[in-house]
């Protein structure tokens, strides 16, 4: 049987059978499991103890699954994945926005969901506190960011911006996305705020191995030399 002893995983789900299901089937494979089956429990559970993984329903009481993910953007870069019934693209973008690394559609088998789980650990180092990409090596316990080696000087912004993009390479993200993910919904600066951002992260980089580039009438995207 496959072990991964160590990984903390965060079910957040009101239906209580879904969530013994999901929890059995994780501890079954080594991971340690917490429920809550509502916002306000989550976010307790998220100031007492660390996770390396969040499964979020979008459809929860109180507190949508939407609303919980940006309350915990707001303190955390824990690797969150929505459970939905919700299969709109619009819907997606929404949770992609609000900070989710990854989507599972009701209904689903629970092997894909591990799947998932497990290729999310693995491209984002699992419990590790260590990220790697093209010359740069990341702390996300220290914030601190290296390139072959040389320490780099990140704003807490840049800094934000970059391991976002790192955890999610390949993945295109618009203006309106990023406002909303590092500026929140209430921004009411100019949308070219991403624009300067944006240059200021691609000078630091610099022979980094890791670019910013500019997809047409898109957005941004991450590329990372192998």
């Amino acid at each position: 049987m496959e072990k991964n002893t160590g990984y903390r995983l965060l079910i957040v789900e009101d239906d209580c059978l879904m969530a013994e299901g999901i929890a059995d089937y994780f501890t079954g494979k080594g991971w340690k499991a917490e429920i809550a089956e509502e916002g306000t429990k989550a976010l307790e559970l998220l100031e007492r103890e660390s996770f390396h993984l969040i499964l979020l329903d979008v459809m929860l009481p109180g507190k949508n699954g939407f609303s919980l993910c940006r309350k915990i953007r707001e303190a955390s870069d824990v690797p969150v994945i929505f459970i939905t019934a919700r299969v709109l693209d619009e819907d997606k973008l929404n949770g992609y926005a609000c900070g989710a690394d990854d989507y599972v559609t009701k209904p689903f088998s629970l092997q894909v969901l591990y799947a998932k789980a497990m290729a999310l650990m693995s491209r984002i180092g699992g419990n590790g506190a260590f990220l790697k990409a093209g010359n740069l090596t990341v702390d996300r316990n220290s914030h601190k960011v290296w390139n072959r080696g040389a320490l780099l000087e990140l704003p807490p912004k840049e800094y934000a911006m970059l391991l976002f993009f790192l955890e999610n390479p390949g993945r295109i993200y618009n203006r309106d996305q990023l406002l909303i993910r590092f500026w929140g919904y209430d921004f009411d600066g100019n949308e070219r705020v991403v624009d300067n951002h944006i240059k200021k992260l691609r000078k630091i980089l610099g022979n980094s191995g890791c670019t910013i580039t500019t997809v047409r009438k898109s957005g941004y995207r991450m590329e990372v030399e192998t």
